[in-house]
């Protein structure tokens, strides 16, 4: 029986108000307090009070005064771009891509550490995932204090509070204490989590699910997975794994899935089935580039932009089996928008998206389906390394909090001079 969550207690509640109130002076930089409750829901004087905090850890500015209608100027203030820097890794089966970033979330320095086929030991992971972290700061030419904190974005189910990667089934990782390893060679705080929360929390605050209450990204890499964003905040589920649609059965009897299941939607459209496709449908074709996902997925799309008939029916097959897909997530969850995410959909494009979109017509629900919008990832930088700094933005302010707390605490508690 799963454990039942922690009540959110008041502090943990001023956190996350602090997190977006934050999160929209990003966005929307500049802005006004009066704009912030309106954006935020909170009251004028709970987001004043916000706001002073926010300028006190000199992670907000005052950029000066805009005219009201009839009123007195209203102030307004925006993000510290130089206030701090966050890092995002997306840790993914044939890559370390690691992303340095100010706290307005635009990218500074970016460095990748390619794995070759075989090198996922948990130690093999780490030496790169800590080489990138390095270069990162290197160019950037920053001081270590100013990093707020590392989110690391990890392919499997997760254990947000633990910081263990309970089962990643492309490794064969079972309960990994993944944080404890990385916080050996890195030295700054640490945030772990899961790629499909990340790259839907990119689409959140940047992305095409920005000011959608109901949205989906789905994540098409060598791994397979839909984020969910549902009534305008991030769904987890109880245990933090929520979105393994790529683990849902969409063949009965089908092929052999690396979770150990029959027909799952990855055997058929992550990077591995998509060569698979290819395989059955030309064993000889030279878009195949045997055990080299990358480079065959290129010479897809490049065959498509030349009407190659064999790389055509290759992206139209694979489109068929991730239509029938998304369309079960249109009827089951109804979102305002669906986001083709991640490596693979960036590089087929176009091409896969119209497939995909006819696909999904033929087979969800006409009403369901009508009120969706089903688009391409419209974010240019690395969405899981986006969406992972914005953990580390969470969790450098859940520690401002709890920083503050205890000094409120020791305050009370201390015997008068």
């Amino acid at each position: 029986m799963a454990a039942t969550p922690p009540k959110r207690t008041s502090r943990d509640i001023r956190t996350a108000n602090r997190y977006e109130v934050l999160r929209q002076i990003i966005a929307e930089s500049p802005t006004s307090r009066q704009e912030l409750a309106a954006a935020t829901g909170l009251s004028l004087a709970t987001v004043a009070t916000l706001v002073g905090e926010l300028l006190d850890l000199r992670m907000i500015t005052e950029v000066g005064f805009e005219d009201s209608a009839g009123g007195r100027p209203r102030g307004l203030v925006a993000v510290n771009a130089s206030g701090g820097a966050l890092i995002g890794v997306d840790i993914a089966e044939t890559y370390v891509h690691v992303e340095l970033f100010d706290l307005g979330l635009n990218v500074l320095a970016r460095a990748d550490e390619d794995m070759r086929p075989g090198e996922s030991l948990p130690e093999q992971v780490v030496s790169h995932v800590a080489a990138a972290v390095g270069s990162v700061v290197a160019q950037a030419g920053i001081e270590g204090a100013r990093v707020l904190g590392v989110g690391v974005s990890v392919p499997g189910q997760v254990d947000r509070d633990t910081g263990i990667s309970e089962y990643a089934p492309n490794w064969d990782w079972h309960d990994v204490p993944l944080l404890d390893l990385l916080s050996e060679v890195i030295a700054y705080p640490l945030y772990l989590d899961n790629p499909l929360r990340a790259g839907a929390v990119a689409e959140m605050w940047f992305g095409a699910a920005r000011g959608r209450g109901d949205a989906v990204v789905v994540n098409l890499g060598t791994g397979v997975g839909a984020g969910l964003a549902l009534g305008g905040a991030l769904y987890r589920g109880v245990s933090n794994s929520a979105g393994e649609w790529g683990h849902t059965t969409l063949v009965l009897d089908g092929r052999l899935c690396r979770c150990g299941n029959h027909g799952c939607v990855e055997a058929y459209v992550g990077a591995p089935g998509i060569m698979l496709n290819l395989r059955e449908l030309s064993p000889d074709s030279p878009l195949l580039h045997s055990e080299d996902q990358t480079a065959t997925i290129d010479a897809l799309a490049h065959g498509v932009d030349a009407n190659d008939p064999v790389a055509l029916k290759v992206v139209r097959e694979t489109a068929r089996y991730i239509g029938a897909g998304i369309a079960n997530l249109v009827n089951i969850l109804n979102p305002e928008v669906v986001v083709l995410s991640s490596w693979v959909a960036r590089r087929l494009g176009e091409p896969l998206l119209h497939e995909v979109r006819e696909a999904v017509q033929r087979h969800a629900l006409r009403r369901p389906f009508a009120a969706t919008r089903i688009v391409l990832s419209p974010i240019l930088t690395d969405p899981a390394c986006l969406g992972a700094a914005t953990f580390a933005l969470e969790g450098a302010l859940q520690s401002v909090g709890q920083r503050a707390n205890k000094k409120i605490t020791r305050s009370r508690t201390a015997p008068p001079s």
